[in-house]
């Protein structure tokens, strides 16, 4: 019995780090279709994503929110007033409500990944989009 416990845990570490691997893959792609008159600089509340996003060549991840220009939230955290500031992608649709300074988020539903980019908050950041991204923007949040 102690043996398929271990079996279990095992198990959903390995799918939990898949499923941070696969949410990187689409943060990738939806950051490389927006743009900002400098590099994007990543920062994560969730290490295991941030770690994932330091392995990538085309972004630039820091050790704290002050220094990055994107924010990639999944929690609800206690963050200092500069932080909220920028830019600020969350892995939470509640998030995308609570937060009027998050412009975009990324959640499952149904077993389907969702992408929502809300265009008046886009707009009031000054970041641009490709058209292949054109498909997810929103007017507001549903």
């Amino acid at each position: 019995m102690k043996y398929f416990f271990t079996l279990i845990l095992s198990v959903c570490t390995v799918l939990a780090s898949e499923s941070d691997a696969i949410r990187v893959e689409i943060l990738e792609k939806i950051f490389g279709g927006l743009s900002l008159k400098e590099e994007i600089i990543v920062w994560s509340d969730n290490e295991d994503i941030l770690k994932y996003f330091t392995q990538k060549e085309h972004y630039k991840t820091v050790e704290y929110c002050i220094d990055a220009n994107f924010i990639v939230l999944e929690f609800t955290s206690q963050m200092s007033v500069e932080c909220l500031k920028k830019n600020i992608f969350v892995l939470n649709y509640n998030l995308l409500k609570e937060l009027p300074q998050s412009f975009g988020a990324l959640f499952w539903k149904k077993g389907r990944p969702n992408i929502i980019l809300v265009e008046p908050r886009i707009k009031s950041s000054k970041i641009k989009v490709s058209q292949d991204l054109e498909p997810y923007m929103e007017a507001q949040i549903w």
